[in-house]
């Protein structure tokens, strides 16, 4: 096929424009093409620095609409008060953030277990700030079946407490049968009726009255794409990151998570 540069030229012209967005330390941001999601730890003149859940850092260089913020491709450019130190704030949580990024304590024995990845990075992306100065560390379970064994082998007690977020808590259910079998003194499961935690963000986020509705037996998650028309590789990072605090999520998760975080990491007398 003839290569056509007139219309090639035409094309780029036509490009969308992003809007440019000045970046600054503790902004939380994802670049688009790796997924890669975190808080800008270190600002350059070609590159910002982030700073993901798990204390892993990579360098981006500032590109045309090359991140998302809240869910919209933007252009990160660097100001002269870039580097400055954020002024106090609030962080995703409600809790007073401080003036410098938060850096985690050395990791306490207590965990918080949730049952997988997406409620991992939810749950960073609300209260990262907050675990972090608490030393508590969240870990994925990817799955409840071994939910007995698994405490039994974390071994709880006083001075390291286990907290579980479960989806789908109710009554009658697996889940709640198997909260009671490890449910005590050092454990504390709370959980939500949601069946993902997808569940758990306001539809109106996405311009939605409510979650469609997906047939008996087909995967909740693939439903919901098919229903939405989307991409399922890229609808939950685009979801996450219109999520800017507690208050996109519906109150049933925050209620748990806040429950659990108490429960791990008590205030200090």
């Amino acid at each position: 096929m003839t290569r056509d540069i007139l219309n090639e030229f035409d094309q780029q012209r036509r490009r969308p424009a992003y809007p440019d967005v000045p970046v600054v330390i503790g902004m939380v941001i994802e670049d688009r093409a790796s997924q890669f999601c975190g808080d800008v730890v270190k600002i350059s003149f070609e590159a910002v620095t982030l700073r993901d859940r798990l204390g892993n850092h990579r360098h981006f260089r500032y590109k045309p609409g090359g991140f998302l913020l809240g869910g919209r491709p933007v252009s990160l450019v660097r100001t002269a008060a870039s580097a400055a130190p954020v002024a106090p704030r609030v962080t995703n949580s409600g809790s007073v953030a401080s003036l410098a990024p938060v850096r985690a304590q050395i990791a306490k024995a207590s965990r918080i277990w949730v049952e997988g990845k997406h409620d991992a990075e939810l749950v960073e992306h609300v209260w990262g700030d907050d675990l972090r100065e608490a030393g508590i560390v969240v870990e994925p379970l990817h799955g409840l079946d071994d939910l007995v064994g698994a405490v039994a082998d974390f071994g709880p007690g006083p001075q390291r407490r286990l907290g579980v977020l479960v989806d789908h808590l109710v009554a009658g259910s697996k889940e709640q049968r198997l909260a009671q079998q490890v449910s005590g003194p050092s454990v504390l499961v709370t959980g939500h009726p949601f069946i993902d935690v997808w569940e758990g963000v306001w539809p109106k986020l996405l311009g939605l009255d409510a979650w469609p509705t997906v047939p008996r037996g087909q995967p909740w998650k693939e439903g919901i794409c098919a229903a939405l028309g989307a991409d399922p590789l890229t609808f939950w990072p685009r979801l996450r990151a219109k999520v800017r605090s507690f208050a996109d999520l519906r109150p049933e998760l925050v209620g748990a998570v806040e429950q659990l975080i108490d429960f791990v990491a008590p205030p200090e007398p």
